[in-house]
């Protein structure tokens, strides 16, 4: 049973963390590309069964904790992008796109890719990426201080206590907490079962270049390479391809829903990898279902859910985040610096990524591991001298 509870607030915990932190920026991406309300709750059931069945799938076939994601950075630039494009050459897009990520993962580019990147600098993007939501558990801290010491104190005496159960403890008790403390309303929460709309694609050239082409470059260098990160940053070691290969595929599947992008996940799957969940990283794949299981609820009753997730104190989700993510940070942070050769290249990955730069519609994430490889491989070629 303890197992299962720790299985079960990782998973719920990820898609939690999943939806509050980008599922606004997917109803602004829907209404860019024009969708009306029935068409945006059909994108978000489309994303959820996507993520849901992949989630399951994958994580069921290779025993390990794969979470699959929509592409937030992808849902980000759609919304800048699709000035112009009608809902059906959006959705002609969302195609492309996921068919080009097929296409790359079939000829085993990704693989090549992924295992020239070197742990320490893995690990450095990881806690680059993970670093603000370190931070922002305790940002609310002056205006809800009872909040935030209180669920620290439960994730302390929960890690003593029962290490399995501590990210239960600090659900239940923060949101506890959090209705005693502040004014939670609930009035506008609706469950109702969604229906999806067909959407039927068409293709041009303007939608291929201008959203197509750049959707893909973005779920893939912002997304897939650091959600193949986490897992090689966590021991695990499948095969890049056919991960990537299968989203891509469900992509293509799902497009004419509003399913516009799906890729491996890195925030959310990192909550499913860490000893919290289990002290064996052979049993934590068990979240991912959850996980899985989790999102295909969210896609069943897509509005009812965000109307959920909306109502729930701001600081409260950014604190069980931020706890969430605690010891897969600090790992995170060891690993990147262990290795004293590579620690400098390390920590110009973790400093890049940690900036939030966002060049040429790309995020911090992909260039700081591509720089600091730059920093890898010049070390290599070039050692520094020794000082004496």
């Amino acid at each position: 049973m303890p197992h299962t509870l720790s299985h079960l607030s990782a998973g719920l915990m990820a898609v939690l963390v999943g939806y509050t932190s980008s599922v606004a920026i997917i109803l602004q991406a829907a209404a860019a590309a024009g969708a009306d309300t029935a068409q945006t709750a059909s994108w978000l059931w489309a994303l959820g069964l996507g993520m849901g069945i992949t989630c399951i799938g994958l994580s069921l076939y290779y025993r390990m904790p794969v979470l699959t994601a929509w592409s937030t950075p992808g849902a980000a630039l759609l919304v800048t992008s699709l000035s112009g494009v009608s809902l059906s050459e959006a959705i002609g897009a969302f195609m492309v796109s996921s068919a080009l990520m097929v296409l790359l993962a079939s000829s085993g580019g990704v693989d090549r890719l992924i295992k020239r990147l070197p742990p320490a600098l893995a690990a450095a993007m990881l806690a680059g990426i993970l670093l603000r939501f370190g931070i922002n558990l305790f940002t609310p801290l002056p205006d809800h201080p009872l909040l935030i010491l209180g669920m620290l104190g439960l994730y302390l005496f929960g890690k003593r206590a029962a290490p399995r159960l501590v990210m239960v403890l600090v659900l239940l008790g923060g949101t506890l907490l959090a209705g005693l403390l502040m004014p939670v309303n609930l009035s506008g929460v609706s469950i109702s079962v969604t229906t999806p709309v067909w959407m039927s694609p068409s293709f041009s050239w303007h939608s291929l270049i201008g959203v197509g082409i750049p959707l893909f470059v973005v779920t893939l260098a912002s997304q897939n390479l650091p959600g193949m990160a986490v897992l090689h940053a966590h021991g695990y070691h499948p095969k890049a391809s056919a991960l990537i290969g299968c989203t891509g595929l469900t992509g293509l599947l799902l497009a004419p829903f509003g399913g516009f992008a799906y890729n491996l996940a890195a925030i959310t799957a990192a909550i499913c990898m860490g000893k919290e969940v289990d002290e064996d990283p052979a049993r934590r794949w068990p979240a991912a279902i959850w996980a899985g299981f989790f999102y295909l609820l969210s896609g069943l009753f897509a509005t009812g859910v965000v109307s959920l997730f909306a109502a729930l104190p701001a600081p409260l989700i950014a604190a069980i985040a931020g706890l969430a993510l605690l010891g897969t940070l600090g790992n995170s942070l060891h690993v990147a610096i262990a290795d004293e050769q590579g620690r400098e290249s390390a920590l110009i990955t973790f400093l890049v990524t940690t900036s939030g730069v966002n060049w040429l519609g790309i995020g911090s994430a992909f260039w700081g591991i591509l720089i600091g490889t730059l920093v890898w491989a010049f070390w290599q070629k070039v050692p520094p001298k020794q000082v004496r």
